[in-house]
């Protein structure tokens, strides 16, 4: 198995959050192909919150893409030149108001690497605490949704959550943890 050869690269749009270029490659067989369309996004992070209560943290909000309010993970983009740890710490205090004790990398996996080469990393953060309140941008609305640990099995299980990232977190922790 051979890499593409990129022969030309050109962007169609570049803003905040849409990036999209246009790539020429030659393949390994010697055809080429004018136009490969690469999605560019900054690296993200998810985490699965556990609090000194054993509860999970979720968030609840809208997601114009799939126009439906979902429950899904706290997650958030990693800032250029951020640890992703750092990322997931800070993400985690302002959308829900918790600092956690302990972190530990679970997974990283591409949300779609056909067209996407960012990377998402799932942290699993335990002992939370509630410090503050929320401190959400002028574009979030955000709602924390707890949940004991079977409920975010089941939750799991009952194919309820919408974001396929975030169940892919949840698997790979609650395998981690000894709970599947």
């Amino acid at each position: 198995m051979e890499k593409w050869t990129l022969l030309d690269s050109r962007y169609i749009i570049q803003r905040p959050w849409a990036t999209l270029r246009v790539d020429k490659l030659k393949l390994p067989n010697g055809n080429v192909k004018d136009e490969y369309y690469v999605l560019e996004y900054p690296t993200w992070v998810n985490m699965v919150a556990i609090t000194e209560n054993q509860e999970v943290l979720f968030v609840q909000q809208y997601r114009h893409g799939a126009d439906e309010i979902l429950i899904e993970l706290p997650a958030g983009v990693v800032e250029e030149n951020e640890d992703p740890a750092v990322a997931a710490r800070r993400e985690l205090l302002e959308e829900t108001g918790y600092a956690f004790d302990t972190i530990e990398h679970i997974c990283q996996l591409y949300a779609n690497p056909a067209t996407s080469g960012n990377i998402t990393h799932t942290y699993l953060l335990t002992g939370g605490k509630k410090v503050q309140e929320q401190e959400l941008d002028h574009s979030e609305d955000i709602e924390v949704v707890r949940m004991t640990m079977d409920e975010a099995k089941q939750f799991l299980a009952d194919n309820k959550i919408g974001q396929a990232l975030h169940s892919a977190a949840l698997f790979y922790t609650f395998q981690k943890l000894g709970l599947l």
